[in-house]
């Protein structure tokens, strides 16, 4: 199915090339969402479509935490753990949602982090500015997933609310995979605040 200019439910296929990183050689695929035009990508190693269930993050774009390193969250840890994971294994899928900040997007994002700054947390925040606590939409993995030929996944997360939406949506997550790096002083609260308040599967220390 991979051929340019196809369609899944509601993503269009536009083009895959190669990507060779730093954790190893991928293929990169395209995607553009056929309603708004927001793009996202798949990073793929090896051949995905045969073998069994496959290894895989669904990652929400963060460019504090992936681009500029912020410390603030543990987004950019995990996406490198991600990729680390998938070429040990030399076969996975990281699925890349452009949906910045939990999909409120990046500036609401910056406004959330000043309240955090003064003390709320991460729902606080939200809430405040009137957002929603979680606005993303994992159903479009299921769509690349689809195009990929991916039938059974591992996923590497400790969101269990991605698994029952990933569930409920007809993708067969046969493993959940702890993926819990990137603990700091920054962050302790961040993440204290995705196992109390989120039900992340977490253990922070005290």
């Amino acid at each position: 199915m991979n051929h340019s200019d196809t369609h899944t439910q509601g993503l269009r296929f536009v083009a895959a090339c190669r990507l060779p990183t730093e954790y190893g050689l991928f293929s990169l695929h395209g995607f553009e969402e056929i309603a708004s035009g927001q793009e996202h990508v798949a990073l793929v190693m090896g051949d995905v479509a045969q073998g069994g269930p496959v290894l895989s993050r669904i990652h929400s774009e963060c460019l504090t935490g992936d681009a500029l390193f912020s410390q603030k969250c543990d987004c950019g840890p995990q996406l490198q753990a991600a990729m680390r994971a998938v070429q040990a294994e030399g076969r996975g899928v990281i699925v890349y949602l452009r949906q910045e900040g939990r999909g409120i997007g990046l500036i609401n994002k910056i406004r959330a982090y000043k309240l955090q700054d003064a003390g709320m947390d991460t729902v606080e925040a939200n809430l405040a500015l009137g957002l929603p606590i979680d606005a993303r939409d994992f159903t479009l993995a299921r769509d690349i997933y689809r195009h990929l030929g991916v039938e059974e996944v591992r996923l590497l997360t400790n969101n269990p609310e991605k698994l029952a939406t990933m569930r409920r949506n007809g993708i067969n997550v046969v493993e959940r995979v702890p993926l819990q790096v990137g603990v700091n002083p920054e962050n302790e609260g961040y993440l204290n605040t995705k196992a109390e308040k989120l039900g992340h599967l977490l253990k922070i220390a005290e």
